[in-house]
């Protein structure tokens, strides 16, 4: 099964976690010829050591990871603090958007969070079904922010799911 994979994503919940736990591994991986991407979630800067910068470990992650042949591109590190990746609500794809991305986050989602408050939001254009089982009433204001956000994808401009008349339509109906 491992043999057969072309593009592998390991998740340490800090740096360290995933040299630790399968450093071997990623770099077998890597020799055979594997694209591995490596996302740490948090640098622990409150339990580095005295005498250490704080952001030490941004910087041994990097080299740690290099050694296993990691490039540089492929390691994304994030600085949530430790044990604080819990959330009173989260927001994930509904879980039944089609898309093969949204449904991974969803799905992990919903297995990371499962003791938390969890709704799924909707991207119609991917959703055969949705249950409506939560609204936000939006005033004004703030449908006229999301579409000010929208337009600074420049990119994804021509897209119908973007305009005014698509979000306002949207709101009107939900």
């Amino acid at each position: 099964m491992i043999g057969n994979c072309k593009n592998v994503l390991v998740l340490a919940p800090h740096t360290d976690d995933g040299e630790l736990g399968l450093g071997g591994t990623i770099n077998k991986l890597i020799t055979e010829g594997k694209r591995v991407t490596y996302v740490a979630f948090s640098t622990a800067e409150e339990s580095v050591p005295p005498g250490f910068p704080k952001d030490i470990l941004k910087t041994e992650v990097r080299n740690a990871t290099a050694k296993l042949g990691i490039k540089s591109e492929n390691l994304i590190i994030y600085s949530y603090q430790v044990r604080k990746l819990n959330y009173d609500l989260v927001f994930i794809p509904s879980l039944h958007d089609i898309h093969q991305d949204h449904t991974t986050i969803a799905q992990e989602g919903v297995r990371a969070f499962k003791n938390t408050t969890i709704l799924g939001y909707e991207l119609i254009w991917n959703n055969l079904s949705f249950d409506t089982q939560c609204f936000v009433r939006l005033q004004e204001d703030d449908i006229k922010a999301k579409i000010m956000a929208l337009k600074e994808y420049h990119s994804q401009g021509k897209r119908d799911y973007l305009s005014d008349e698509f979000i306002y339509s949207l709101a009107k109906t939900r």
